[in-house]
């Protein structure tokens, strides 16, 4: 198993401050975008796009963070502002972990809500 992640960077919202990775795993292949409180490090939210049919990530013409579908849907998880909609989107969904852990989800839900809006 392959695994690289980013060092975290800081997101205040709210005055809450999150910390937010980008990283890829395979195999399968996975784009990952993980967010956490700084004030609860081991509660972790890890977002878990996987290639599919109509899903694209990392490869190709596709670089590290980088998400798509077949219907020119794109976002790019190395932009804060797409961090900060995918979190408010965790938020509304109730998905943000209260309890230590690594909770994975996958997110192509919450992609389709994101490019539709």
């Amino acid at each position: 198993m392959s695994r690289r992640e980013r060092v975290p960077r800081r997101l205040v919202v709210d005055g809450t401050v999150w910390l937010w990775s980008v990283g890829h795993l395979h195999p399968p292949c996975r784009e990952l975008l993980t967010l956490r409180r700084a004030d609860a490090p081991h509660a972790q939210l890890r977002l878990v796009f996987q290639e599919g049919p109509g899903r694209v990530t990392q490869g190709g013409y596709m670089g590290a963070g980088q998400v798509a579908d077949t219907k020119d849907g794109y976002l790019n998880l190395n932009e804060p502002g797409v961090v900060r909609r995918f979190l408010d989107e965790a938020t509304k969904r109730d998905l943000l972990p209260t309890t230590h852990g690594l909770h994975e989800t996958d997110c192509w839900p919450l992609f389709d809500a994101l490019v539709s809006a």
